[in-house]
């Protein structure tokens, strides 16, 4: 059997072109080595935003090496092992954002190990998938929003998403009347609101905003309150139709299934590293390709964009503007996927083709 030698991660800082948020100009990435039994190298990651990186960091360097090295390296045994052992820390959350670091290395030093690309290791059902243009641009000027907008188009994007949950409710409904305007009848614009909402602001948004023929309204409640989210999916078929987008802040696949099964979420937007990796990432859209529910997965084009050429489903996947690993020049080598036309495609690489550069003192 060959198992897990060592495993090392490392965090890094790495500066976002387009600030997210007065604080958010930066992104917290914790690169990951793995070395097997039988001498393959890998490399991972993990990743939040702007909360717990030093948190992550730590299990990968304590709590996760102390458990996985010496077991087996084949992805799926270890990871629901891990997941048990880490569970105390919880089920979710720092937890399987850290297990996400081993599970990419493991995934991608296996597809190494066979000279193949990850996507060809699990098997690619198509060549090209569609992408999205996205922005975190609740806090832009108007005119910077329609240039933006502009952009999308300009860059072949048949789809856009915007942000909404301004205190003013009129500033959300004319801001996205613009961007249709701008961006035309035929491509789908779909809007964010980022966990805003309570219930009535969100049924109250939601219908006034759908008179710019939103495609789906994302995260309009906490993440977690699976009862609002039934209650405003109720209101809603009643209503407008627009479908209820989640999931970047959902951990496990189990959650996932409770907003599924309730009919709480009509799409559902898992982000790989969130979930735990492309091990549960997997399970995920399996099950909801058996739901015969939508998935568009979060955000990392460079490392949804390769998963989703293996998908049994049709899905989008989410580019932010300028706001990719290589557009950040965060990566040694080209970037794994090209985004041209608003169409994904590989470009030639072994395992993911994700490692990161060594910043000074790193």
């Amino acid at each position: 059997m060959t198992t897990i030698a060592s495993l090392g991660a490392r965090l890094i800082r790495v500066p976002l072109t387009r600030p997210w948020a007065a604080d958010v100009t930066s992104v917290g990435v914790i690169a990951t080595h793995v070395v097997r039994s039988d001498g393959a190298e890998g490399w991972g990651f993990s990743w939040t935003p702007q909360i717990g990186a030093e948190a992550v960091l730590a299990l990968l360097q304590h709590d996760i090496p102390a458990f996985a090295v010496g077991r087996s390296a084949e992805p799926a045994e270890v990871w629901r092992e891990l997941w048990r052992h880490l569970h105390e820390a919880g089920g979710g959350g720092l937890t399987t954002i850290a297990i996400a670091g081993l599970d990419l290395a493991l995934w991608d030093a296996a597809a190494r190990a066979a000279g193949i690309s990850v996507s060809t290791s699990i098997g690619r059902r198509r060549d090209s998938v569609r992408s999205y243009g996205s922005g975190i641009n609740l806090h832009y000027e108007l005119d910077d929003l329609l240039a933006q907008a502009r952009r999308w188009v300009d860059a072949g994007f048949g789809a856009v998403k915007m942000k909404v949950g301004s205190p003013d409710l009129a500033r959300d409904v004319a801001r996205v009347a613009a961007v249709r305007d701008v961006i035309g009848p035929d491509r789908a614009l779909m809007v964010d609101a980022n966990q805003r909402w309570d219930l009535d602001r969100a049924t109250t948004a939601v219908e006034a905003l759908a008179a710019s023929d939103i495609a789906w309204i994302e995260e309009p409640l906490r993440a977690d309150d699976l009862a609002g989210h039934i209650e405003l999916a109720r209101r809603l078929r009643g209503g407008s139709g627009v479908p209820i987008a989640l999931g970047e802040n959902v951990h496990t696949r189990y959650r996932f299934d409770d907003f599924v099964r309730s009919g709480a979420a009509q799409v559902v937007q898992p982000n790989i590293v969130r979930v735990g990796g492309i091990t549960p990432f997997l399970k995920i859209a399996g099950d909801a390709h058996t739901a015969g529910i939508d998935l568009h997965p979060h955000l990392l084009p460079e490392l949804s964009g390769q998963l989703a050429l293996v998908l049994p489903q049709e899905v989008l996947v989410e580019d932010i503007e300028d706001a990719a690993f290589g557009a950040l020049g965060a990566l040694e080598t080209p970037s794994p996927v090209a985004i041209v036309d608003g169409t994904l495609t590989e470009v030639p690489h072994e395992g993911l083709g994700l490692r990161f550069t060594h910043p000074e003192g790193l």
